[in-house]
């Protein structure tokens, strides 16, 4: 199995993933996972959504803490795509570690929200549930056909509530500074959670050089949303990424570039995680660091990184 998937990327990622938990990580890149969706309560209700998969002969597992959330054999993805019930967004197709986010984050009713890199809008539309439309919430995307499939997503899910703006992120902090009650940066990153054995198209674009790149980047996006967080308020940094380039030390340039920040523990539903690295290619790390969290893949789960953050309210 293990010569089926990069060698480099494996080196890596023994550096990462604990020694009891390889065979079944690494066993997670050939398994055909489910189909994911969660219901959207902005325009129907859980009980019409269940009775429409009863009519289909379906039935839904619940995620157990996400009340919208459910999942279904990986061979049932066309029936999804092709139903009424997504191409109206009652449903949207999500998988189940990319749900952790707007959970973690945890935005509510009322409050002002960024999203700042926001396509195609799933975690978007996640965020205007919660909220129920109630607040301001803002996704921001700088690419042009990404920010029309964002836009229509949110139109098709009924997110009223949402302003969208055709721009980079990075330049967004330094115009709203001190602006947002919750900010959700689910960085560009270098997709390692999505690596599949045996599939070569889809490490086509990995690198070590890509993810110094996307590195790059990912530092002067969180730098913008922190300067547009508010004093007091949550930031959840994210990455579908197992490097610490990607994860790890860019919370960490983060801690030493804003001393006003501090990271949060949470409190993950799921449990297959580990703590964050506590050092990396022989340099210890910000104790800090080691509240983030690292989202193992399995059968069910893509691997995740999640960081909540605060600024502080005092000197």
């Amino acid at each position: 199995m293990s010569s089926e998937l990069p060698a480099r990327f494996l080196e890596r990622l023994q550096l990462i993933i604990p020694s009891s938990q390889w065979e079944p990580v690494l066993a997670s890149f050939s398994s055909d996972r489910p189909v994911c969706f969660r219901i959207n309560p902005l325009k129907t209700s859980t009980d019409q959504v269940l009775d429409e998969f009863k009519a289909l002969g379906l039935q839904p597992e619940a995620l157990p803490w996400n009340p919208y959330g459910y999942c279904l054999p990986a061979e049932a993805r066309s029936l999804l795509t092709d139903s009424a019930m997504f191409n109206e967004g009652r449903i949207y197709i999500q998988g189940v570690s990319s749900q952790l986010a707007a959970i973690i984050l945890n935005p509510q009713p009322g409050e002002t929200t960024l999203d700042l890199a926001a396509a195609p809008g799933g975690k978007t539309l996640h965020i205007a549930a919660m909220m129920q439309n109630q607040g301001q919430l803002s996704a921001v995307e700088p690419v042009k056909n990404r920010f029309f499939k964002l836009r229509a997503n949110l139109e098709r899910g009924a997110a009223s509530m949402v302003r969208t703006y055709l721009k980079d992120g990075r330049e967004v902090g330094h115009k709203v500074s001190d602006r947002f009650d919750r900010v959700l940066l689910d960085a560009p990153c270098s997709s390692e959670a999505r690596i599949r054995a045996g599939k070569p198209e889809s490490w086509r674009h990995w690198s070590e050089k890509k993810i110094k790149e996307v590195s790059r980047k990912q530092k002067r996006l969180l730098h913008s949303a922190i300067l547009s967080l508010k004093p007091g308020g949550r930031l959840l940094y994210s990455t579908c990424s197992f490097a610490p380039e990607e994860n790890e030390l860019v919370i960490q340039n983060a801690l030493r570039k804003h001393p006003e920040m501090s990271v949060l523990s949470v409190d993950m539903p799921v449990i297959n995680i580990q703590p964050g690295l506590s050092e990396w290619s022989g340099k210890a790390l910000n104790q800090e660091v080691e509240k983030s969290v690292r989202v193992l893949p399995t059968k069910q789960m893509d691997g995740f990184f999640l960081c909540l953050l605060q600024k502080k309210t005092g000197p």
